[in-house]
C-alpha cells in the first residue's frame, strides 16, 4: 500500500468508530490499527530493536487504554504512537526531537495537504485510489459548495433536498473524517525538516575527538583557576548540604507532631526544595563538565567532590521517601502521595545518570536523551498499574477509611468499594457503587471501558 492508502483507510476506520460513540474501547482498536499499520508500512532497515520495543508498548498501550480509557492511559498511548511513527521515519533521529517535529507538522498541515504530488501518486496508471480521488472526491467538493450557494437563493431547491430525512448526522461524520485525515495524514506523513537532520549531531551521546582538547569556558580565566574554582565550589556545596541533610531529617523526624494539614503542607514543600536542590545539582555538575574537564587528566579532585555531592544528593532522596513513606503509614494513600514517589525516583534516576555521565565521560545531551527515555518508562508504568485499586484496596484496611472520597474521587476502585461494603454490610455504599458500575456498563460496544465489563454485579 502507498501514503495515501494508509491515510484514507485511517480516516474511513476513524469515522466508523466513533460516530455516535463515546471515548473508549474504540480508541483501543484504532491505537492497534495505527501500530500494526506501522509495522507494514516501515522499511526493514528502520526496524530496529528499539521500533519493536516501541510496536510492543503501542500495543499494550492500546489494550491498557481499552481497559481504563483514563488520562495516564490515554498519554502513554499518544507518546507510544507518536514515538513509533517517529522511529519507523528515521532510526537515528534523537527522540528529544519528537515534540518539535509534529508540532511544526501540525503546523504546515494546510500546506502540505495541497502539495499532492507529495503523498498522491505520481504515475500515469494511477489505479483505483487515484480515479476515486479524481471521479467521485474532487467533484464532491464542488458540488457541495455549490449546493450551499444555490440552496440559500432558493427554497424550493433546498427543500427538494431537505425535505428527505436520513438517519445519518452528516455533520458529524464530516467533523470526524477531517479530525480522522487531520491525524492520519500528521501521522503517516509527517516530515521531518533539514534543520532537525543538521541538528541531531548536537544531542549525541558520546564525545567526538575535537571535543576532548581542553578549552577555556571563559576569556578571562585559564583552565588551572577554572578547575580550582570547582573544586572549591563543590567542596563548599558538600558542607553545605551536609548541615542541610543534618537539619531536614531534625525538622523531618524529631520537631513535635504537627496536624495532617500541616504536615501535608511541609512535606510537599520539603519534597519540591529536594527536588529542585536535586536539578540545580546536575545543572551545576553539566556546568563543569560540559566538555573540559571531563578529558582533563588534573581534575581527578574535581570528579571526587562532585561524585561526593552526587552521593549526599542521593542520601536527601532517601531522607524524603522515608518521611513519604511515614506520612502515608500515618494518614494513608492518595495520588499525590504515590506521585511523590514517582517525581523522587525520577531524581535518583537523574543523579544515578549524571554519575554515569561523570565516570563514563559522556555529553550533557546524555542526560536528556537517557531522563526522556525514563520519563516515557515512567509514563508507561503509571498507564499499566490500577493505582486507584491500590489506593482503595490499602485504605480501607484503615479505621478512619474515608468512603465517600474513595467512591468519588479514587479511580477504578469499585470492585474493592464492593468487597468493603460487603464485608461492613453497608447497603447503601453498594448500592451507589453498583449503580456507577450499571451506568459504566450502559454504554455502546465501542464506547465501553472494559474494566467495567469485568465487574460481578450478582
Amino acid at each position: 500500500m502507498k501514503t495515501h492508502h494508509y491515510i484514507f483507510l485511517s480516516t474511513i476506520t476513524f469515522i466508523v468508530l466513533f460516530y455516535n460513540e463515546n471515548v473508549g474501547l474504540n480508541l483501543g482498536i484504532l491505537g492497534v490499527l495505527y501500530s500494526v499499520l506501522t509495522l507494514i508500512k516501515t522499511s526493514k532497515k528502520n526496524r530496529s530493536k528499539t521500533f519493536f520495543l516501541l510496536f510492543a508498548t503501542s500495543i499494550l498501550s492500546s489494550f491498557v487504554f481499552a481497559w481504563f480509557g483514563d488520562f495516564s492511559s490515554f498519554l502513554a498511548l499518544v507518546v507510544s504512537l507518536l514515538l513509533l511513527s517517529f522511529r519507523s521515519k528515521n532510526r537515528r533521529m534523537k527522540s528529544l526531537f519528537l515534540i518539535p517535529v509534529f508540532v511544526v507538522n501540525f503546523f504546515t498541515f494546510i500546506c502540505r495537504v495541497f502539495s499532492f504530488n507529495d503523498w498522491l501518486p505520481k504515475t500515469e496508471n494511477s489505479g483505483f485510489g487515484k480515479k476515486i480521488f479524481a471521479f467521485v472526491l474532487i467533484p464532491f467538493l464542488f458540488v457541495a459548495v455549490f449546493f450551499g450557494i444555490y440552496a440559500t437563493g432558493s427554497d424550493h431547491f433546498a427543500s427538494l433536498f431537505t425535505d428527505y430525512e436520513l438517519d445519518i448526522n452528516l455533520w458529524q461524520v464530516l467533523s470526524l473524517g477531517a479530525l480522522g485525515f487531520f491525524i492520519a495524514f500528521n501521522f503517516f506523513n509527517f516530515v521531518v525538516e533539514k534543520q532537525f537532520y543538521k541538528q541531531n549531531h548536537f544531542l549525541d551521546n558520546d564525545f567526538k575527538k575535537g571535543d576532548t582538547i581542553q578549552k577555556q569556558t571563559f576569556s578571562f580565566l585559564d583552565l588551572e583557576s577554572e578547575r580550582m574554582g570547582g573544586v572549591i565550589s563543590f567542596v563548599c556545596l558538600n558542607i553545605l548540604l551536609i548541615f542541610f541533610i543534618i537539619t531536614y531529617n531534625y525538622e523531618q523526624f524529631y520537631e513535635v507532631v504537627k496536624s495532617p494539614n500541616q504536615l501535608s503542607a511541609e512535606t510537599h514543600e520539603r519534597v519540591n526544595a529536594v527536588i529542585m536542590s536535586i536539578v540545580m545539582a546536575i545543572l551545576v555538575i553539566m556546568f563543569y563538565f560540559k566538555s573540559n574537564f571531563n578529558f582533563d587528566s588534573k581534575a581527578g579532585s574535581l570528579k571526587i567532590v562532585a561524585k561526593i555531592w552526587i552521593f549526599l544528593n542521593a542520601v536527601l532522596v532517601f531522607s524524603a521517601m522515608l518521611k513519604n513513606t511515614e506520612y502515608i503509614t500515618s494518614y494513608g494513600f492518595t495520588y499525590k502521595r504515590l506521585g511523590v514517589y514517582a517525581f523522587l525516583l525520577l531524581s535518583l534516576i537523574g543523579l544515578i545518570l549524571t554519575f554515569i555521565k561523570i565516570q563514563f565521560k559522556k555529553k550533557n545531551a546524555f542526560l536528556f536523551n537517557s531522563m526522556s527515555w525514563c520519563f516515557y518508562g515512567m509514563v508507561l508504568v503509571c498507564s499499566y498499574i490500577n493505582w486507584g485499586g491500590i489506593i482503595t484496596s490499602q485504605n480501607m484496611k484503615r479505621p478512619d477509611f474515608a468512603i465517600n472520597y474513595h467512591l468519588n474521587t479514587i479511580s477504578f476502585s469499585e470492585k474493592y468499594l464492593l468487597k468493603y461494603a460487603e464485608e461492613k454490610k453497608n447497603s447503601e455504599l453498594k448500592k451507589e457503587v453498583l449503580e456507577k458500575i450499571k451506568g459504566e456498563k450502559s454504554a455502546t460496544v465501542l464506547s465501553k471501558i472494559i474494566y467495567y465489563e469485568t465487574i460481578k454485579t450478582k
